[in-house]
């Protein structure tokens, strides 16, 4: 296998603006891994242009030969709830075995990888730090760097374009499976340009190499890229969705439901607690870009509180590249603190020194800092990374 970027040439069908590299791969009938056992770590997003599986794909090639396939969080299908722990499986289609990294092990087994000469990963992200299919790549990647195991990653677009970088950088002592990189909130990578960014910070000695996208544009949504919406977990339902759930994602280390168990997850938070018409006059007060805000209340079908009525914050997007869904949560998170309206409001400090970062926790419940500064501090620590990132970017 190329040690750095294979790029494969080959034309995708002409519904669709931007080639994957799975269709880039297919194209060829994956030539580059004729003779190789395979192995693809994969889910319900692993499609190609025609919607038809990757695994279903590549088994049918005459070419590659695929024996095992891997899924992450929320399963093969997608459809496991969040957290929910799943167990290896047997594909009914093909009959190949599903071993799962989000059960008994997060991580890929020497027996599970066993008589595989080649390690593939297609699965859509989301572009969130702690978004875990990134994390599952991670993991693949080391553990087939430890047995000289190849390892392709068929690169997909960042859905919320890979223009915008968003909250603070994770600090590079932790690594958690909702925090691995060391790369601010909302990362602006592609699951390629982030494999060969983890190669080279975290030194790993493995055969990396990375079909490239065709036609992708960074300042580009996912709507824009002529590719059917596929949700990747139950709860991202859309392209509106995924562009908030960076910011929005940081209210699950507190009391506030995001949405769960509603129409509109993500797009929406609440308490039964909250004082909604106050916190949206002062969000509206703010006058931030790219989006609106109004009370509505709603009585979520699970998760935090299920069957409770909920008075909350309906958030509509109405410039996608000039909303900040970091600046969002920060503006709300430093007018919940105060107690004289805001006196139920309580947060989990591991989850969100975690999920939003170390220097959020602190600016926020320590020193206090005015969102204006906190949200300053954000902007300087993602121009910083910006620099380090552009040796790593493929487009």
């Amino acid at each position: 296998m190329a040690l750095a970027v294979a790029a494969l040439l080959g034309a995708g069908p002409a519904r669709a603006a931007v080639v994957t590299g799975l269709d880039a791969a297919e194209s060829t009938d994956f030539e580059m891994f004729a003779g190789k056992r395979v192995g693809l770590v994969t889910n319900h997003t692993g499609l190609n242009a025609a919607g038809r599986s990757g695994v279903d794909a590549m088994f049918a090639s005459k070419k590659a030969r695929l024996v095992a396939i891997f899924s992450p969080e929320h399963g093969f299908r997608g459809n496991a709830a969040d957290g929910e722990v799943i167990n290896n499986s047997t594909d009914p289609v093909t009959g190949l075995p599903i071993y799962s990294l989000y059960g008994k092990t997060h991580r890929p087994t020497s027996a599970m990888l066993a008589g595989i000469d080649v390690l593939v990963f297609d699965i859509q992200d989301v572009g969130a730090r702690f978004y875990t299919y990134l994390t599952t790549m991670a993991l693949c990647m080391e553990e087939a760097g430890k047995r000289k195991i190849p390892f392709v990653v068929l690169d997909r677009p960042n859905p919320i374009s890979g223009m915008v970088l968003e909250g603070p950088v994770l600090s590079k002592n932790i690594q958690d499976f909702t925090g691995y990189f060391p790369v601010p909130v909302r990362h602006g990578l592609t699951a390629g340009e982030m494999a060969l960014l983890h190669k080279d910070i975290r030194n790993i000695a493995v055969d990396l190499s990375v079909v490239k996208l065709q036609g992708w544009d960074r300042a580009s949504f996912y709507g824009d890229t002529g590719l059917a919406w596929v949700n990747p977990s139950p709860n991202i339902r859309g392209v509106d969705a995924a562009i908030m759930y960076p910011g929005i994602g940081g209210f699950e280390s507190t009391n506030m439901a995001v949405g769960r168990g509603t129409d509109s997850p993500f797009l929406w938070f609440g308490a039964p607690w909250l004082n909604a018409e106050r916190l949206v006059a002062t969000l509206n007060a703010a006058d931030l870009p790219g989006v609106r805000f109004r009370v509505e209340n709603k009585t979520p079908e699970l998760a935090i509180y299920a069957g409770k009525l909920c008075h909350g914050v309906r958030m509509e997007i109405t410039d996608r590249a000039a909303v900040r869904p970091m600046d969002i949560f920060v503006l709300a998170v430093s007018a919940l603190r105060d107690r004289t309206y805001y006196r139920e409001f309580r947060f989990d400090e591991a989850a969100l020194r975690l999920i939003a970062g170390n220097n959020v926790y602190k600016a926020i419940f320590e020193s206090k800092d005015p969102p204006e500064k906190i949200m300053a501090d954000f902007r300087a620590q993602c121009a910083a990374f910006d620099k380090l990132r552009g040796r790593y970017l493929l487009y």
